[in-house]
This record gives C-alpha cells, structure tokens and sequence, in this order.
C-alpha cells in the first residue's frame, strides 16, 4: 500500500510536469511555427528554441515516467488495457520527439540554408503534423478512454473526475479529426472541445500529486493482503 501510494504521488508530480514543459515549450516555438521563412531569413531566437526543445524532451521523460510508474498498479485492474495506457505514451513520445527534430532542422537552416525558406515552411508543417497526430490523435484514447476508464473502473480516484476522461478524450479525437479533414479552423471555437480533457488531466496529476490514490480503491485494498 505504503509503495502503491508513493507511486501515486510520482505519477501526479511527473503529469503536472508534462503541463509546465509541454505549455511553454510550445508558446517558445512560435516563432518558427508562425513564420518559419522569416525566421531563417531574420535574425533568430535560437536560444528561446533550443529551451522549448529542452522542455518537450522533460515532457517526453514525464510522459513515460507517468505510465512506468502507473502500471504495476492499473495492471491489477486490466493488464491489456494497462500496457495499452504505456503503448499509447511512447506512440506519442515517437510523435514528439520527430516535432523536436524538425524545429531544430529549421534552426539549423537558419544558420546553414538562410535561403532555403520552402523547406523551412515544410519543416514547420511537418512538425505541425506531428503535434496533430501525437497530442491529437494519441491522447485522446490513451490519456482520455483508456486512462478514464482504468481510472473509473479501479476508483483509484473519484469516479466524477474519471469521467472528464471519458467524455474529455471522445470530444479531442473529434476537434482533432475536424481539423484533420479541414471542417474548421483549429484556432477558433473548436478548441472549446479541448478544456474537459484538460481540465481532466489537470485535475487528475493535482489528485494524486496531493492525495495519491484513493486507499479505499479495491486493486489498493487487494494489494495489501
């Protein structure tokens, strides 16, 4: 119980972490993401870039680390769906990682190809697509159903919470799936359809960074006979 509890509280620390990196990494990215031909061309921010790489390679750590640390606990409750919550993480990190790759390639344009403005835009949108497919697509079953129904079914945390999960991860696969398919701007009122999972996310790392898990869950109770 003691460990399961410990592993708790790491779990809610490392999610309330991938917000601090995964926000500002992003905001620190702009300038490449907004205009990635004037920025080769233009004098640069490479510094405020190479932190915003920084910070997505600890949210990729805090990503994984989330699902290490949580499965030898859901495991008790579904394994399938268990190692499918850490499938899910690392499919994501792959995600990332590449949209690491491509913000710095237009970095390194900047300094090697000031002229080559068509391949820094494609690097941009590449990195775009990455962000669409991973955060997007990605999260939300495997931080939104499966997390949200591994949640729910154990009661390691209050099954009102869970739900933000279940309802949160259906309405981000459907933003995510309109912008996909060009049915609306993705920076106007579709992201409305966003705030349930995150506030799902947030409210969940609080949780357990604060309380752990509830000592009252049955996979808890099982744990310590």
């Amino acid at each position: 119980m003691a460990e399961d509890q410990r592993n708790a509280r790491i779990f809610g620390v490392l999610f309330i972490i991938t917000f601090i990196t995964s926000i500002p990494a992003l905001a620190l990215f702009q300038p490449v993401l907004d205009d990635p031909a004037g920025y080769i061309a233009g004098g640069g921010k490479d510094n405020q870039i190479y932190l915003g790489a920084l910070l997505e390679f600890l949210l990729i750590l805090a990503n994984v680390g989330t699902a290490v640390v949580l499965y030898p606990i859901v495991r008790r409750q579904n394994e399938l769906l268990a190692i499918g919550y850490v499938t899910a993480r690392v499919i994501e990190c792959v995600f990332l990682a590449a949209g690491i790759i491509f913000v710095l390639g237009v970095v390194s344009l900047r300094h090697d190809s000031p002229d080559a403005a068509d391949l820094a835009v494609l690097l941009a949108a590449l990195k775009d697509w990455t962000f669409l497919f991973g955060p997007g697509f990605v999260v939300p079953f495997g931080n939104g159903l499966i997390l949200g129904y591994l949640m729910y079914s154990s009661g390691l945390v209050p099954r009102r919470m869970a739900w933000l999960g279940l309802v949160g991860g259906p309405l981000l696969l459907i933003g995510n799936i309109g912008v996909l398919f060009d049915w609306w701007d993705p920076s106007g009122a579709v992201n409305v359809l966003v705030i349930p999972e995150f506030l799902w996310e947030l409210s969940l790392g609080i949780y357990a960074a604060v309380w752990g898990f509830r000592r009252d869950a049955p996979i808890l109770s099982a744990s310590a006979r």
